[in-house]
């Protein structure tokens, strides 16, 4: 039986992991409760033989805020910015190497790690509502899980700093044109659009969509990984600067 107070839910049925994002009083930002959790339901569904696709979700009124300011910038104990912003990234190459089809459906707040979740899915449906943001600049910081080839190969290199530099959020319509989401549905819509296209993959030959997803993920799976090589070794830098600080400790001030 799923844990309804889980940070993550997990729900298998006819070929389809549906793993829902569950910390809706903060708009499913990601925690260090939600990510481990995410993690495990990832690789378990990736070594069920009775899952041939993945479904990301989130409940509530957002699909995934990023992660969760309350926790922005602090480690487990011991853990180096280094190699805890490598722990996430091993995290997304997983997805990206996913043999098994990822769809998301994407509502409301879509922003930081949560936009490159979604990003890192094969095929997205979002709801008329959905707001796409890097706001990590606003913090002094940038994207480090993959945001910036992503955009860049979905909407263009242009597209990509408009969106990495200002911060600034993208709705539907205009993320439709730019090729960031597939398809775009009422909210009431979402989940059922988004569940009949999973099962729709779920019905096709597995070894088939393996290797279509693979053949076209390797036109530029080598310039992905370089750039999130290069993600990694921005943020550590700019964690480690004083414009990140001092924006930190203005945050914590701020009544």
């Amino acid at each position: 039986m799923t844990d309804e107070t889980a940070p993550v839910r997990v729900q298998v049925a006819a070929g389809v992991a549906t793993l829902s994002l569950n910390r809706p009083h903060r708009h499913n930002a990601i925690d260090d409760a939600l990510h481990e959790q995410l993690v495990e339901a990832w690789d378990a569904a990736l070594a069920d033989p009775d899952v041939r696709v993945i479904l990301l979700r989130g409940e509530g009124r957002s699909f995934c805020s990023g992660r969760d300011t309350a926790q922005l910038g602090e480690r487990p104990a011991g853990e180096s910015d280094l190699a805890f912003i490598r722990r996430h990234q091993e995290f997304r190459e997983r997805q990206l190497s996913s043999p098994k089809p990822v769809v998301a459906a994407l509502r409301g707040a879509t922003f930081g790690g949560g936009l490159e979740m979604a990003l890192a899915a094969d095929l997205r449906v979002a709801a008329t509502d959905v707001q796409l943001a890097f706001p990590e600049i606003r913090f002094g910081l940038m994207v480090d899980t993959g945001g910036t080839p992503l955009t860049t190969m979905l909407a263009g290199p242009s597209r990509a700093k408009w969106m990495l530099m200002t911060g600034r959020a993208v709705g539907a319509e205009q993320a439709l044109a730019w090729g960031l989401v597939d398809e775009v549905v009422e909210p009431e819509r979402l989940d059922e659009v988004a569940a009949t296209l999973a099962a729709e993959l779920a019905d096709k030959p597995a070894d088939a969509l393996a290797l279509i997803k693979s053949t076209v993920d390797g036109i530029w799976d080598g310039a992905v990984r370089a750039a999130m090589r290069a993600e990694l070794a921005g943020q550590v830098a700019l964690f480690a600067g004083e414009d990140y600080r001092a924006r930190k400790q203005a945050r914590l001030s701020s009544p």
